[in-house]
């Protein structure tokens, strides 16, 4: 008995090990800060995204960022930009957690800020980059898709929230194909009665029960297990490791 004790205590400590141990680190020494005013944060652009005015081109990309304070050692805010052919600004696609404070959904779709603006002081990350016909296609289906979004509420952890509403563009407009990073919280909440559906890559299947509990195997996304909704797993090609709070760690090519 003692001995069997002893081996669930051991594994306790190394699923809470693996599940906290990359946040934990990512706030100690990783690009995540505690000090900061929100309303003082930069939201400069990162020089991701062609100039609008000189771009004639069709344009459609998706960005990650770290969230602000606490929540950014867990998880990172994900967006997506757009802009049609000739057009001469961008028309930014997200869900904002404290616009749903009064009850609404969070959604928003707008134009005031950069494309690729920093996310309160985090610079952003490019997940995906389309040009011309194949941005035309994705943004062929934007608006309705977006107005079909199943959920009018948010919460950050498990979800729905900002990384689940891109999640659902993915999954609707498999022209997208992009696969959003492990420590996306909210990415595997699926909309209601659904407990398995095609990973946002559009490359594989994932099962989910309510962003907590999951498993998805996909080419875009390799292998994830979710557990009490934060990732970990390992990508084939190129070959990587997925850890919770950290992302997708490259393996050495030494």
């Amino acid at each position: 008995m003692a001995a069997r004790r002893r081996a669930v205590v051991l594994v306790l400590t190394a699923l809470v090990a693996l599940l906290f141990g990359g946040p934990l680190a990512t706030l100690a020494l990783g690009p995540v800060s505690m000090r900061g005013d929100w309303s003082r944060a930069s939201h400069r652009s990162a020089g991701l995204a062609p100039d609008a005015a000189e771009h004639r081109e069709a344009v459609v990309q998706v960005y990650a960022a770290r969230a602000f304070g606490w929540r950014g050692a867990f998880a990172v805010h994900t967006w997506l930009a757009a802009k049609p052919a000739g057009a001469q600004t961008y028309t930014r696609y997200e869900v904002i957690g404290w616009r749903a404070r009064d009850g609404g959904s969070g959604l928003t779709v707008h134009s005031g800020r950069a494309p690729d603006a920093e996310w309160y002081g985090a610079a952003p990350q490019l997940l995906r980059d389309l040009r011309g016909g194949a941005a035309e296609a994705v943004i062929a289906r934007l608006d309705p898709v977006a107005a079909a979004y199943p959920f009018d509420s948010y919460r950050a952890w498990p979800g729905p929230n900002s990384n689940t509403f891109i999640a659902f563009l993915a999954r609707e407009i498999p022209q997208l194909r992009v696969a959003l990073p492990p420590h996306a919280v909210g990415k595997d909440y699926l909309p209601p009665g659904r407990v398995v559906a095609p990973t946002p890559s559009g490359t594989g299947w994932q099962a989910s029960l309510g962003g907590v509990l999951g498993l998805a195997v996909a080419l875009d996304e390799g292998l994830e297990v979710n557990l009490l909704g934060l990732v970990t797993g390992v990508d084939v090609v190129p070959p990587a490791l997925k850890l919770p709070g950290v992302g997708r760690v490259p393996a050495s090519r030494s």
